[in-house]
């Protein structure tokens, strides 16, 4: 158990929370005090603590239920985490409308969903919070991730929005912009490259400190923003990515 207890008798939902980021996040923030619930495709591998349910973001009713049945177990919600996402690669040429479609759906109307479903609960906590995730691709131009970064950029933009409408309501809403992470998805990705070590180490190079992200520290960002300490931080976006977005190096031996 964390010494940190600041969530407390908290109640946290996180979606996309059976593995990676969102696994992470789930938790530590059980592990400082928090009743947290995940929403999953395959919510299997979720043990106690941590109370599974199933839900597909892009089915609006789902959501529904799902979000009804957390609150119904946790008693009440303080704090969304709308981590669920899916990647893409390509140029702007090289997905067809239906890919685009559905990465839009997941990453963007996704966290749309879920937010409209825990809105109602959210009004009536007296910490609320939410976090998305982000990324470094809604801030930094880079190659072969148009869609993607298309889609974490309309994230960036809403969560501002999302923001300036709630924060009367005493609803705070905030994301991380994660650089490159060590997950089950960039691990597929790197399975299929021709030369998975010189991707890695390409995709290790490209960050300042010269290695991946790691979830635990994605999940340390999400819970500082969601944390009741972090009271006064609304419509910020943190940067978890090594230095990627702010640090410009010279070559080593330069």
């Amino acid at each position: 158990m964390s010494d940190t207890q600041d969530f407390a008798g908290l109640k946290a939902l996180v979606t996309g929370g059976a593995s990676g980021i969102g696994r992470a996040t789930a938790e530590l923030l059980a592990a400082r005090g928090a009743q947290v619930a995940v929403l999953d495709l395959d919510p299997s591998s979720v043990d106690k603590p941590l109370l599974g349910h199933q839900a597909d973001v892009t089915d609006d009713a789902s959501v529904r239920r799902a979000v009804a049945a957390a609150v119904a177990d946790l008693g009440g919600l303080d704090v969304l985490v709308n981590n669920a996402g899916i990647g893409a690669q390509g140029t702007v040429e090289d997905n067809d409308d239906a890919q685009w479609h559905q990465v839009l759906d997941v990453n963007v109307l996704g966290m749309v969903r879920t937010t409209r479903a825990a809105l109602p609960h959210l009004r009536e906590s007296s910490h609320a919070a939410i976090v998305n995730t982000c990324s470094i691709a809604a801030t930094a131009g880079l190659p072969q991730r148009a869609l993607y970064s298309a889609s974490k950029g309309a994230v960036l933009s809403l969560t501002l929005a999302m923001a300036a409408d709630h924060v009367r309501e005493g609803i705070r809403v905030n994301c991380v912009n994660p650089g490159t992470v060590d997950t089950p998805w960039v691990g597929r990705l790197l399975d299929a490259a021709q030369d998975s070590a010189a991707e890695r180490a390409a995709l290790e190079a490209r960050q300042p400190t010269g290695r991946l992200v790691s979830a635990p520290e994605v999940a340390g960002a999400i819970a500082y923003l969601a944390s009741p300490l972090s009271g006064a931080t609304t419509g910020t976006a943190l940067a978890v990515d090594g230095g990627m977005q702010g640090l410009r190096l010279r070559p080593v031996g330069q």
